[in-house]
């Protein structure tokens, strides 16, 4: 520890809080240093380059529902640890250590609420938790989402943020796949719209099953959107990929993508789908 370090803990009015740690933020797409509460007004995205930063579920139930206002459904039970995993530390270690960090029970939550007086079911994967890795905990959430949307009759709208499926939980996790394809297809049996908005990133597993069979695609502006990473692909053709491959924008150019909807606009875009796929089904 620095002596200056040692004079700033001994001054009592000088705290973290007042910190420029925490008065700024560094975009991790121009560079540029933000005041923080400027950068979190606008919705965590850069004022200077129009980076959309990676946000949770909090903060996206938040900007979505009207007024803030929604009800969170409570996470299903699962096994923990069904596989007694151990590489350089428990598995069990890992998810304690992600439940301190985020506050979540997991990588996935659900809430219902309205957007512009139309209900929706809206569930949010976090990237913060483990790379948003999709294990049993992420399938049954998800099956709980679209559950709840048909018991509701309401769409599902799913924004999607993972690095794959959760290598801890080996054949279990991509078992996943599968089962959140079969609740989607109960979504269509019902006749009720099931709306996926790829965040970045969306990759792996994750996007190999319900991140790709929404009935309308929507992305972020620059989300990275892909299954394999470039690197491996470049080693498997042996060929230099296009100037960005795997960005929301080009996906959209190669038809991949229904629309890419800056954050700002997203709530609005969103209702008006809804209005669309469901008309004259406001809420009361």
């Amino acid at each position: 520890m620095s002596w200056l370090d040692r004079v700033r803990k001994k001054i009592p009015f000088i705290t973290k809080r007042d910190s420029p740690d925490n008065l700024w933020h560094k975009c991790p797409g121009c560079q540029q240093m933000v005041f923080a509460k400027e950068y979190e007004a606008n919705l965590s995205v850069c004022p200077k380059c129009g980076h959309h930063g990676r946000i949770g579920p909090d903060a996206r139930f938040d900007q979505l529902f009207d007024n803030g206002v929604y009800t969170l459904l409570p996470a299903p039970q699962v096994r923990e640890d069904p596989l007694k995993f151990r590489d350089s530390k428990r598995y069990s270690d890992r998810i304690k250590e992600a439940r301190i960090k985020t506050g979540a029970q997991d990588a996935y939550a659900n809430a219902r609420g309205t957007i512009e007086g139309f209900k929706a079911v809206v569930g949010v994967q976090d990237f913060a938790f483990m790379g948003g890795s999709m294990g049993l905990a992420v399938g049954a959430a998800f099956v709980a989402g679209a559950e709840a949307a048909i018991a509701d009759k309401c769409p599902y709208i799913v924004f999607t943020a993972a690095g794959g499926a959760r290598m801890q939980e080996g054949i279990l996790s991509l078992m996943q796949m599968p089962k959140t394809t079969v609740a989607i297809a109960k979504l269509r049996e019902a006749g009720l719209p099931y709306i996926v908005v790829m965040t970045d990133p969306t990759t792996g597993g994750v996007t190999a099953s319900y991140a790709m069979l929404g009935d309308i695609q929507i992305a972020e502006p620059g989300a990275l959107i892909g299954f394999a990473g470039q690197r491996v692909i470049e080693q498997t053709i042996r060929e230099k990929l296009p100037e960005g491959f795997q960005r929301a924008e080009y996906l959209l150019e190669h038809g991949m993508l229904d629309m890419v909807v800056s954050r700002h606009e997203l709530r609005a875009e969103l209702a008006r789908l809804i209005d669309y796929l469901c008309p004259g089904k406001k809420a009361a």
